[in-house]
């Protein structure tokens, strides 16, 4: 099959590999032309993932030669430039292909998930691939299992086929707005997390954080439509776990150093990756407001982010809220 990998971060890299080693006739695109001029002469990704790209595998800077007559078109870039992507290749993409969309985000300015984004732009059915999933483990080899979520279960077999193998499991859940929602929102959790890590806070911390973090994630879920039982499942408690737990996560890692007292502007060019997380704090705390949701975490890691809250008030904050049930709200 011919598939189109658009972004050769490390994710793009990784699944890139992944498919090539299934058979694939593989076309990898990226961005930046000191990027390819290096991998073209190397066909090493050292920026991103520190591995080696087969001979295979075809690499272009060129948009519309990567993405024209392919059966599926992956997007593998941040969620901030989908909409970009998705224009340009409004026009170039096989009205039969099937999109695939990798990125965890919600677009800040229209508050839309990617998918939505993507539908403005292109009929075509498009596949969501979430879960926890680490780019340098997959490309490893290491045992993986995700979640693939579309409008049409079709298009769901047919990607969930070219996709898998013995280490790389894929699910099929109908749910598209709840894994969608779940995979961004996770990442508002893993700054938190990571934040509590940088203060030097323990285990009990960070467990209170990812159970209270996915009450939040459902509550806001439930209210845009998900089917609360998603939230339980790779999409939800799976990515949540492996984001707020590793050192392989850049929103964990960016929370770290937040936690140590870095500002954003200096942990943004520590990582010197996108973190995720930043803007769909944003997202998620606008939406939070408009359809009225507790949604306390969010609200006060966006005051830290944005607002110059010193983390200890923050969680003060937390610890001192108002007496409540477990479940309320969800």
């Amino acid at each position: 099959m011919k598939i189109s990998v658009l972004g050769a971060g490390s994710w793009g890299t990784s699944i890139a590999i992944h498919l090539n080693r299934l058979g694939h006739q593989i076309t990898l695109w990226m961005r930046d032309k000191n990027q390819f001029e290096e991998i073209m002469s190397t066909r090493h990704n050292k920026k991103y993932l520190d591995v080696d790209i087969p001979q295979e595998i075809y690499i272009t800077t060129d948009l519309e030669e990567a993405a024209e007559n392919s059966s599926i078109v992956v997007i593998a870039v941040p969620s901030h430039a989908v909409r970009d992507i998705s224009k340009k290749l409004k026009d170039v993409i096989d009205k039969n292909s099937i999109v695939v969309n990798l990125a965890k985000g919600i677009e800040t300015s229209t508050l839309k998930r990617m998918s939505e984004v993507i539908k403005e732009y292109f009929s075509n059915d498009v596949v969501v691939l979430s879960g926890p999933s680490h780019a340098e483990e997959v490309v490893r080899q290491i045992p993986t299992a995700c979640v693939l979520a579309s409008l049409n279960v079709k298009a769901c077999e047919v990607v969930q086929d070219a996709f898998m193998d013995e280490n790389f499991r894929l699910y099929i859940n109908k749910d598209v707005v709840g894994v969608e929602l779940g995979g961004a929102l996770k990442n508002i959790i893993a700054l938190g997390a990571g934040i509590s890590d940088g203060l030097g806070f323990g285990d009990n911390t960070k467990a209170a954080l990812m159970t209270r973090g996915l009450a939040e994630i459902t509550r806001l879920g439930v209210a845009l439509g998900s089917d609360p039982l998603t939230f339980l499942g790779l999409a939800g408690v799976g990515d949540l776990i492996v984001t707020c737990t590793s050192m392989l996560s850049r929103n964990r890692r960016a929370g770290i150093l937040i936690g140590k007292g870095k500002s954003l502007e200096e942990t943004l060019k520590d990582i010197g990756m996108v973190v995720e997380g930043v803007n769909t704090t944003k997202s998620a705390y606008k939406l939070s407001q408009i359809h009225k949701i507790e949604m306390p975490i969010t609200k006060e890691i966006y005051s830290i982010l944005f607002e110059g809250k010193n983390p200890y008030e923050a969680v003060y904050s937390l610890m001192t809220r108002d007496k409540k049930h477990e479940l309320h709200g969800i």
